[in-house]
């Protein structure tokens, strides 16, 4: 018996937890293991417990002395070493150098053995519990950052405040896994030189992330050179397209590969002079038109156009589905199904910058007065000064008679 038990044999509840190791009741010792009150003494003896689940319960206790702790980053148990590698990676974030040195030293000792550990998932609980921690060592966090498994490096790389801009460099150029990459691509506020490396690996999932971050500066020769490589890669379209803050310059390229509704969210989301954006939208309408399938797609297209009615699925869902995914062709041929007029009147209806010869094809095609608004903006590019909102929000704002003589002026 050490000195400070001896010290103990009068405290009642010491006295009854040696009692309980000493009976070697597998009960008691996995309530005493799990036990807020236990004193550290008892604890530590139970760090080396012949039972797994014993040894669980210590590693996860907050009562239980570093000493235990320390013998328990060894455990050949890998659930043990999960269960000290969650408790010690949430007491690090509050860890401050006014904490007690001595403490400190100790707790990141131990972190440090578990960020070694030959378990991912103990590495990985690590990474993710301290990724936004300041008060680890930096040394550390690199190891973490250049991990081999995703699950322990990608926290790290997306959120760490202790890894700069030359630190990400030297990362990715000694060569990374895609997902790391993507990583790196999401952090907030990347400066312009990491950008340039994450486009020169041309990973698209890297650039397509690069592109969705709003805060990440990107040089224009370097979004040059992605929309150049986004031409025949439809990945990167929709995040080409929702970049905030392009150049006149950039859109009026972008908008010679990507679809009329990307057009039209580009359009939304970097507001321009209306002469501008009508050249652009004019663009876009003389490239649909020069896209026209062939004879043999177009009886295809029709044929199964035709499928879709006889199904019932031709409706609001399947005409936005359409329009999101860029099926315009076959849309076309659905609408001439749904309206019950020729496929070439619908073309000359979407071609026709009419807003309100857009919502009477939607009225005929029994559509919704926001289906028609989307067909409006999304599919036909109407100009926005030509543009007819919905009644109320949810209504046709035209009386039936002027749909009817709109669908007519094309129809006669």
């Amino acid at each position: 018996m050490t000195q400070n038990s001896r010290s103990l044999a009068g405290d009642p509840r010491y006295l009854a937890a040696r009692e309980a190791l000493e009976r070697g009741d597998l009960k008691s010792r996995r309530k005493l293991a799990h036990g807020g009150d236990t004193h550290p003494e008892i604890l530590y003896y139970l760090a080396e417990d012949s039972d797994a689940e014993v040894r669980r319960a210590v590693a996860g206790n907050p009562a239980t002395p570093h000493q235990a702790d320390s013998l328990l980053t060894a455990d050949p148990d890998d659930e043990v070493r999960v269960e000290l590698a969650r408790k010690i990676s949430r007491l690090v974030p509050g860890l401050s150098e006014q904490e007690n040195v001595r403490l400190r030293e100790r707790t990141l000792a131990i972190l440090e053995t578990l960020a070694n550990d030959t378990l991912p998932r103990v590495r990985a609980i690590v990474a993710e519990e301290i990724k936004r921690s300041d008060v680890v060592p930096k040394g550390l966090v690199r190891k973490l950052a250049q991990d081999v498994e995703e699950i322990v490096c990608c926290p790290i790389l997306e959120y760490s405040p202790l890894l700069n801009d030359d630190d990400l460099r030297e990362i990715i150029a000694a060569g990374i896994s895609e997902g790391a990459l993507v990583a790196i691509a999401r952090r907030d506020g990347i400066g312009e030189e990491v950008s340039d490396d994450i486009a020169a690996t041309l990973e698209i999932p890297a650039v397509a992330a690069l592109l969705a971050n709003p805060s990440a500066q990107i040089r224009e020769d370097t979004l040059d050179r992605i929309i150049e490589q986004a031409r025949d890669t439809m990945e990167l379209h929709k995040p080409l397209a929702l970049r905030p803050a392009l150049s006149v310059r950039a859109m009026k390229r972008i908008a010679g590969f990507v679809a009329s509704a990307l057009v039209h969210h580009m359009l939304e989301r970097n507001p321009i002079a209306e002469t501008v954006a009508e050249d652009i939208l004019e663009r876009v309408r003389e490239r649909i038109a020069s896209e026209r399938v062939g004879d043999e797609e177009e009886k295809r297209l029709a044929r199964q156009a035709r499928k879709f009615h006889d199904r019932g699925m031709l409706d609001d869902a399947f005409v936005t589905d359409a329009i999101d995914n860029n099926r315009r062709e076959l849309l076309i041929q659905c609408l001439a199904i749904m309206a019950e007029i020729p496929v070439k009147t619908v073309r000359d209806i979407l071609a026709s910058k009419s807003g309100r010869a857009v919502t009477a094809l939607a009225w005929s095609a029994g559509l919704s007065m926001r289906t028609a608004f989307k067909m409006q903006t999304e599919l036909a590019l109407v100009s926005p000064s030509q543009l007819v909102p919905a009644k109320d929000g949810i209504d046709y704002p035209m009386e039936e008679s002027e749909l009817v003589w709109q669908l007519s002026y094309f129809t006669d």
